[in-house]
């Protein structure tokens, strides 16, 4: 009898593994990461002045500032000169945001509603 119930839970646990990478291979395949996302973490100060070069290349002249670049062999050695100053993702082309959305993003609600205006 016990060697009955262990081919049943085998089997449970074997489809259970095979069901999982395909949703993951689907999420992967519906859309292709075409951009770096780069954000500079920690600042150029005391650093020689490629690296600063570097940074301005990327377009980044500040810290915590994020800006996005299409995947290209330009932009990948760039990124591995300053490897240690930044944070990359890879992220499709559906989350790239300009500055002016970016900004628009870290706006806070304007904490009141115009209901109606007056006219004189």
């Amino acid at each position: 009898m016990a060697t009955s119930a262990t081919p049943s839970s085998s089997s449970v646990g074997a489809s259970s593994s095979v069901s999982a990478p395909p949703s993951t291979a689907a999420a992967g395949e519906s859309e292709p990461l075409t951009h770096f996302k780069i954000t500079l973490k920690r600042s150029a100060i005391g650093l020689p002045d490629r690296y600063k070069a570097t940074l301005e290349s990327l377009g980044i002249w500040r810290r915590m500032q994020t800006v996005f670049m299409p995947h290209s062999p330009e932009a990948a050695g760039k990124i591995l000169r300053v490897k240690e100053l930044v944070e990359v993702q890879n992220v499709p082309t559906s989350q790239v945001r300009t500055k002016a959305e970016q900004r628009q993003e870290r706006k806070a609600p304007r904490g009141y509603v115009v209901v109606d205006r007056m006219h004189s």
